[in-house]
């Protein structure tokens, strides 16, 4: 019996990249595709946001001179691009989806309309939410954690290429800890690099516990969904 009955699952663009580091890998998307199905056939609602990382990154465009606000629009972009690879692997694995986007692009993707978005989770649909969340100056992070809220899901899954939240960087210093869980508060006040402090905030205020795991490790995901201790969890009361 699955832990959660919906999720969002949010999925940086670099897991999209696999082992080249760049664009799309296609070993990594059918990778993680199969994993969604597999909890897809379990009953699991699931939402997903995807970075776009992999593509464009706005904020480092940004700091070497291009115009913050066209700089964002472009990795907005980048993660239109990211929501129809998912989608196109994951319709070739049987399973109806659909993308929403915050930027309105009738031909590709459906506007995102929040009670249209729990209809399609109702009806067994995967539902890729793509464009952040419209506006520049906020993170992929925020948008997953702003989408949690609006479809209340029981929980957001973090999707990276490491295997939970540290002390610090692992690679810099593999003298650093890992957490098993934390409270919102604990990484808000130690500046750790879970999400960014408005999706952090959000979470704590609507009591979504976040989950950060590496889904490069085949079967991660169902183990997350059936509640393994797997990761690191994010909640407000570690000891709850």
């Amino acid at each position: 019996m699955p832990a959660y009955k919906r999720i969002l699952l949010k999925l940086s663009g670099e897991a999209l990249a696999g082992k080249q580091g760049f664009g799309i890998d296609a070993e990594a998307i059918n990778s993680i595709c199969s994993q969604i199905k597999e909890i897809h056939e379990l009953g699991v609602e699931i939402g997903i946001v995807v970075g776009g990382g992999n593509i464009f990154r706005g904020l480092k465009a940004s700091a070497k001179g291009m115009d913050r606000v066209n700089a964002d629009y472009m990795g907005m972009l980048a993660t239109v691009i990211n929501g129809l690879a998912l989608q196109d692997m994951l319709e070739k694995k049987k399973i109806i989806t659909r993308l929403m986007s915050a930027i309105t692009m009738v031909q590709i993707s459906e506007p995102f309309i929040s009670r249209r978005a729990v209809r399609h989770l109702e009806k067994g649909r995967v539902v890729i939410f793509a464009g952040g969340t419209g506006n520049p100056y906020f993170s992929t992070d925020t948008a997953a954690a702003l989408r949690a809220v609006q479809i209340k899901a029981d929980v957001i899954l973090k999707g990276t290429k490491v295997d939970g939240v540290y002390e610090g960087d692992p690679v810099l210093n593999p003298a650093y800890k890992k957490f098993d869980s934390i409270c919102f508060t604990e990484v808000l006040e130690l500046g750790l690099a879970v999400m960014d402090a408005t999706a952090i905030a959000m979470c704590r205020e609507n009591k979504i516990p976040i989950v950060v795991f590496n889904i490069t490790a085949v079967g991660n995901l169902l183990r997350v969904v059936n509640g393994e201790p797997v990761g690191t969890i994010v909640k407000e009361d570690v000891n709850g």
